[in-house]
């Protein structure tokens, strides 16, 4: 599977203008970051009423934030289809008591939603939790051999578990500035810079940038997991950039 993620900051207008286009590009999901200031769940309710049956998922709700109870009435209140609709929800800024907050969200979620709902983890607990308790996980700034690894530990946890897998990318050499700072950005975040470090991966080994083999980049991370989320990095925030390397996408890799 291969799926598109943007940042809810682009609005529901972008949302709108992108969602069709992955659809009929055969693109599997649109996934969406939920940020302070900007809600995932409204951005998806506006690529819901203009599609019929590309995925739509969050990535992620942070729990310390965004109760289950809140999203489950904010999905009430969208009427967001939830036949397909996939909940990500994280940890956020928990320092203690992390998995049992994202535990008790996966059951609350799935108690009050028809909703799938997958955990973002960094940590081996947490992705056993999601892959045991939820209906898998969200991976995120892994290279596609350290990806393999944990996609085969969780598929060992339970079978049915379902492995995705954001990977920051940047088509346009215009945007590899910005995929920089983002890089740099979360490399400086003292839980992912101490997981790169544990990891022995170089953050800049996570990323595909406008000079890469995006073919045989894209192919290596699919092979690795069940579904690769290109999380689009580009030079502008409008919707003709985010359309343009959903098409530039789709011109070179097998949707």
């Amino acid at each position: 599977m291969l799926s598109i993620g943007i940042a809810a900051a682009a609005g529901p207008e972008v949302a709108a203008r992108l969602a069709p286009v992955l659809e009929r590009h055969g693109f599997h999901a649109l996934w969406v970051n939920d940020i302070p200031g900007a809600d995932a769940l409204e951005v998806l309710a506006a690529a819901a009423a203009v599609t019929d049956r590309l995925v739509l998922a969050t990535g992620v709700l942070p729990v310390d934030r965004r109760s289950a109870d809140d999203v489950i009435a904010t999905v009430d209140r969208l009427t967001l289809p939830q036949q397909r609709l996939l909940l990500g929800i994280g940890s956020g800024q928990l320092r203690t008591g992390a998995l049992d907050a994202v535990g008790h969200a996966v059951r609350r979620l799935r108690e009050g939603t028809a909703a799938r709902v997958v955990v973002g983890a960094l940590g081996p607990r947490m992705r056993r939790l999601g892959a045991r308790e939820a209906d898998g996980l969200l991976l995120s700034w892994l290279d596609p051999q350290t990806a393999a690894r944990q996609a085969v530990a969780a598929h060992a946890a339970a079978s049915d578990a379902h492995v995705a897998l954001y990977v920051r990318t940047a088509v346009d050499p215009a945007a590899d500035a910005r995929l920089r700072e983002e890089t740099e950005r979360y490399a400086g975040f003292g839980a992912y810079a101490a997981n790169f470090a544990r990891l022995g991966v170089a953050p800049q080994a996570t990323v595909i940038d406008s000079t890469a083999d995006r073919g045989g980049a894209v192919a290596a991370y699919r092979a690795a997991v069940d579904e690769v989320v290109l999380r689009a990095i580009t030079p502008t925030d409008d919707a003709a950039a985010y359309v343009s390397f959903a098409e530039h996408i789709a011109r070179r890799a097998a949707v």
